[in-house]
């Protein structure tokens, strides 16, 4: 596809980044504001995902730790964070990294949002079968 140009096509584009990155689980949170904020929602696809996220300087994988490490710092962001650990997972991050990133955020962002995010990852690693025992 050329560069899109228009509103609608920045729109499409940001779309296919968006649900290639996030899956369903991204885009019903995007889906679920339409009715409220449609501007929101577009602005989430169109420059969020298609602007940037479709940028070549940083590989997915690390965008994704990145984004791990930005969500543990903001705090009140699970619903997000839960999306963004399956995406970082997807992603080629390994569970071991994953819980490594938020355990290094602990340093910077202190314990309970390194706590909070490190609970949101193990749902989303017993979810997916990948929590380790023992």
């Amino acid at each position: 596809m050329d560069e899109p140009t228009t509103r609608k096509e920045r729109y499409e584009h940001g779309r296919a980044v968006f649900d290639a990155v996030d899956g369903a689980a991204g885009a019903a949170h995007v889906d679920a504001i339409v009715d409220v904020s449609p501007e929101l929602a577009h602005q989430i696809s169109a420059w969020a995902y298609g602007e940037i996220y479709a940028r070549p300087g940083l590989v997915a994988r690390d965008r994704q730790l990145v984004t791990l490490g930005m969500l543990t710092a903001l705090g009140g962001c699970e619903p997000q964070l839960e999306i963004h650990v399956n995406a970082a997972l997807d992603a080629g991050l390994t569970p071991t990294e994953v819980v490594e990133a938020l355990l290094q955020s602990a340093v910077y962002c202190g314990f309970p949002r390194a706590l909070n995010a490190t609970l949101v990852a193990k749902k989303v690693l017993a979810e997916r079968g990948l929590l380790a025992v023992g």
